[in-house]
């Protein structure tokens, strides 16, 4: 078994769909099973006949989260497993507070008001949060774009080195991803929006692609920012650290970010695919 993940979060944050995500990859998914049982589940499936890409424990989807309990399950774990991590979703207040009065859901964590709920609920949460080897802020994607995140993370094809490096492009307009280790700023470049015939595509396109790559300070960014990762990915991967997301944004998220994202992709040899997260907007 290559991997044990404990996902947990913000109440609302998208549990649902990180499960749904892992079962599709081959994982086997538990959910709400008692933190005095995971431990012991955990031998289970990682005896067990059938090849799982993983095991993973969906903790506290109705119910509150014991943080001291939770870490030591961990540490419990990680004697046990090399690999076992916890996966933290996390997701602005407003947000959960709209999600909440949107699907009529009563919180888990009993307080005057929702926010008040939101607000403790956080505040119980943070040592996890901190704790936490992989944090996922879900604000500002939606169900099908988290499946996708958690198929470019997780995918077995993308090998079982110990430190796992993913991509994301974006755009500044709508925000800079909350979830990421390390950010790049492109907007320097010449922008193909202003380019009639290239503002309906994307940087996926090849007529994007090539306009934005040909550009000389798109090569001078390309080959600091790869030189300098060349370098940086094996000295976290050395201090333990199991996933580094990388973010290269420029204005809107549709054309430049885009391009670059997957070119530093191609020769960096990642085997994730990028996540767009604003390719469509």
């Amino acid at each position: 078994m290559s991997e044990v993940l404990l996902v947990t979060g913000m109440s609302g944050a998208g549990r649902s769909t990180v499960s749904a995500a892992l079962e599709d990859l081959g994982w086997f998914v538990i959910d709400n099973l008692p933190l005095e049982l995971i431990v012991r589940v955990g031998e289970l499936a990682a005896a067990g006949s059938l090849d799982y890409a993983g095991v993973a424990f969906i903790v506290g989807r109705s119910g509150r989260v014991q943080p001291d309990a939770l870490l030591a399950v961990e540490k419990e774990l990680q004697q046990k497993h090399e690999r076992a991590k916890i996966l933290f979703l996390d997701a602005p207040d407003d947000v959960l507070i709209h999600r909440f009065e949107a699907n009529r859901r009563r919180h888990p964590f009993p307080a005057p008001s929702l926010a008040d709920s939101i607000a403790g609920e956080r505040a119980s949460l943070q040592s996890i949060h901190d704790a936490a080897d992989l944090v996922i802020d879900t604000g500002s994607t939606n169900t099908n774009q988290l499946r996708t995140r958690i198929v470019e993370i997780f995918n077995a094809d993308a090998g079982t080195e110990s430190l796992r490096v993913s991509l994301v492009s974006f755009g500044y307009s709508n925000g800079i991803p909350r979830d990421v280790d390390l950010v790049f700023d492109c907007r320097f470049l010449p922008n193909p929006h202003w380019i009639d015939e290239l503002r309906p595509l994307s940087g996926l396109d090849e007529a994007v692609s090539s306009y934005v790559l040909s550009q000389e300070p798109a090569q001078h960014f390309l080959h600091d920012v790869v030189q300098l990762l060349e370098w940086q990915i094996p000295e976290f991967a050395k201090e333990g650290k199991s996933y580094l997301s990388i973010a290269i944004g420029c204005t809107g998220g549709r054309h430049r970010s885009v391009a670059i994202a997957e070119e530093i992709r191609r020769r960096l040899h990642i085997k994730n695919a990028v996540f767009h997260r604003d390719i469509a907007r």
